[in-house]
């Protein structure tokens, strides 16, 4: 009877062994599992912006890579290097420089204000081709010299707003334009570029229409200075 009880569990010491194994490789798995999602919530205290006064950051919206000087960007929790789904920017014109850290923050006939976004809608010159022709009034308002303009209809999306672009490169200028209700609003102009995945938007005053080549080449220029080229 002992050695029978011996051999019994002496056969019984592997399959236990072989059971503890198992539990170990179940465990170990689920412990490293556990460990990386205790990691992930764990509060973090978010990093300081970054000076405005520092060397331009590189910055990535929509997969597309842009060199963005601090002292430009709008808003401080922005002004940090790496991915963003959006980033908000000020320039004086026309030299396209970030403006002093004590420049009025009011005046708005000196600058350009700039978004870049992860684009999400149809590209603007598809949007010309294809949207804006179903709202637009048959009859054109005069505009510059080589600019073509056209005005939105009331009771559509664009009520109040005029179109205008570069009938030869639309792909290089198309805004759509608010019109002035009073000297205190004064008409605005919206002016995107499409970059890969992301939108470059610029918001400039309608008066620079009179200028529009002027501002062509600018906001050419503007698009280069952000992509380091």
């Amino acid at each position: 009877m002992t050695m029978l009880a011996g051999d019994r569990a002496a056969a019984g010491r592997p399959v236990e062994g072989r059971l503890t194994l198992g539990i170990l490789a179940l465990l170990v798995p689920a412990a490293a599992a556990l460990a990386f999602v205790a990691s992930a919530l764990w509060p973090r205290w978010p990093e300081p912006p970054v000076a405005a006064d520092a060397p331009a950051l590189p910055v990535v919206v929509g997969g597309v890579s842009f060199k963005v000087p601090p002292g430009a960007i709008r808003v401080a929790i922005q002004r940090r290097p790496g991915a963003q789904e959006r980033i908000d920017l000020v320039f004086l014109w026309p030299s396209l420089a970030p403006p002093p850290p004590d420049a009025a923050p009011l005046s708005t006939r000196d600058r350009v204000f700039v978004s870049i976004a992860s684009a999400d809608s149809l590209p603007p010159v598809e949007r010309l081709r294809t949207i804006y022709p179903r709202y637009i009034a048959i009859d054109p308002p005069p505009g510059p010299p080589g600019l073509a303009l056209f005005a939105f209809r009331d009771g559509t999306p664009y009520q109040g707003e005029d179109l205008a672009y570069d009938p030869a490169a639309p792909d290089r200028f198309l805004a759509r334009c608010s019109r002035a209700t009073t000297p205190l609003a004064p008409g605005t102009c919206l002016e995107t570029q499409r970059l890969g995945a992301a939108d470059v938007t610029v918001r400039f005053p309608r008066e620079w229409l009179e200028n529009w080549r002027d501002v062509e080449a600018g906001l050419e220029r503007l698009i280069r200075q952000l992509r380091g080229s």
